[in-house]
């Protein structure tokens, strides 16, 4: 087992030791220890962007910020039913490090609404990180939209589906996808049943179907030992993509699992694949 991991597992099962008998979310205890990014800061916690308890959202920044920074507007996974903003705090600082503001929103989970209400709140943070980012030192003009897994799906979505963006789709400079589900008809899944069978159309529910010309230039990373979302969903969007005429580009990691892909963005896990430094290589091409 790479020593990075062996660290990290080890620091978890003390902290786990530590609390006795009370839950501690993975991920919680992921960021309370992996060490920081000197070089980024959190400048916005709990930003609201819209009404709702959940429409809520948290904002990184190099800490020798300049003006009009690219954008990078991140969503989280979790089955579209479990996710905090506060867990992916080591995505935001790993980000921002390279340069960008990074913005991680909050969005309504089920069992509380189902498809499409969480694309509708993500549409809704991406149309307040354009109005908004100037503030925080962006430029909502250069938007990249990032996420892992369900959230993956999300950015995904917004990026290729025209119903959710109108005219702030003009702002999407790229899209860039971890270990993103994005062909999986028919729905054998419970995740996935629970947060799509209610739809009447269920093609209208995959991002596959949205693949066309228009689409911005498009970066899939996948794991090739993902076993919960299997990498030909990023295999067969990239062909669709590339088939209509877009611009695609895919990139699988040996040896990297569905956790994985993620947890390589976090510093001691670097190293088991790059895939900060293709996100940076990308997005720095793309917001050009």
């Amino acid at each position: 087992m790479d020593m990075r991991l062996v660290w990290i597992v080890g620091a978890l099962a003390v902290l786990a030791g530590l609390v006795g008998l009370a839950v501690v979310r993975p991920l919680t205890a992921f960021n309370l220890l992996v060490p920081k990014d000197p070089a980024a800061d959190l400048v916005g916690k709990g930003v609201a962007y819209g009404a709702l308890p959940r429409q809520r959202l948290d904002i990184y920044r190099p800490v020798t910020a300049t003006e009009s920074l690219p954008v990078i507007l991140f969503f989280y996974g979790g089955a579209w039913n479990s996710g905090r903003r506060q867990d992916y705090s080591f995505v935001g600082q790993a980000l921002a490090a390279r340069g960008y503001l990074v913005v991680i929103p909050d969005y309504r989970l089920v069992p509380e609404v189902r498809f499409p209400s969480f694309l509708e709140d993500c549409a809704q943070a991406l149309r307040w990180t354009r109005r908004n980012a100037s503030s925080f030192g962006g430029d909502g003009g250069r938007l990249i939209l990032a996420g892992h897994s369900a959230g993956a799906y999300n950015a995904a979505m917004l990026a290729l589906d025209t119903r959710w963006l109108g005219e702030d789709r003009l702002a999407v400079r790229g899209l860039v996808t971890l270990a993103g589900p994005f062909d999986f008809l028919p729905l054998d899944d419970p995740a996935t049943i629970a947060t799509f069978s209610r739809w009447p159309s269920p093609e209208e529910t995959q991002p596959i179907r949205f693949a066309s010309r228009a689409a911005p230039p498009t970066l899939l990373l996948h794991g090739e030992d993902d076993d919960r979302v299997r990498p030909r969903n990023s295999r067969q969007l990239d062909a669709a993509l590339n088939g209509a005429g877009a611009q695609a580009e895919l990139r699988l990691y040996p040896s990297v699992n569905h956790a994985g892909i993620l947890l390589a963005l976090a510093r001691p896990l670097r190293g088991n694949a790059p895939v900060l430094d293709d996100i940076d290589r990308f997005v720095r091409q793309a917001v050009r």
